[in-house]
């Protein structure tokens, strides 16, 4: 199981529209990401965009899978660079 809780302690790579979207260091399997939008959270994988955990608002979850979408190399790097402790890349955010 996924540590939601843990959400306001990793690396934040992107902020749009009250959405704050981060990755952990040495992470499990399969490649995600963690977003939290006000009391709000949820993990994505990166390649499917399928919800591992958590929920969201549908207009926020919308916003994040659209980021998302548009921004899945990035992820992937800096999930690459979380697994081998290296500082994160910060991502554009959702204009």
């Amino acid at each position: 199981m996924l540590s939601l809780y843990r959400v306001s302690c990793m690396p934040e790579v992107s902020r749009f529209y009250g959405i704050i979207v981060a990755v952990f260091f040495s992470e499990h399997n399969p490649p995600h990401f963690h977003a939290r939008y006000g009391n709000n959270k949820i993990a994505i994988e990166i390649n499917s965009l399928k919800i591992l955990e958590g929920n969201f608002p549908p207009r926020a979850l919308g916003l994040v899978m659209e980021w998302a979408s548009l921004h899945r190399t990035e992820l992937i790097s800096n999930w690459n660079l979380a697994r081998d402790n290296q500082q994160l890349q910060k991502i554009e955010p959702l204009k």
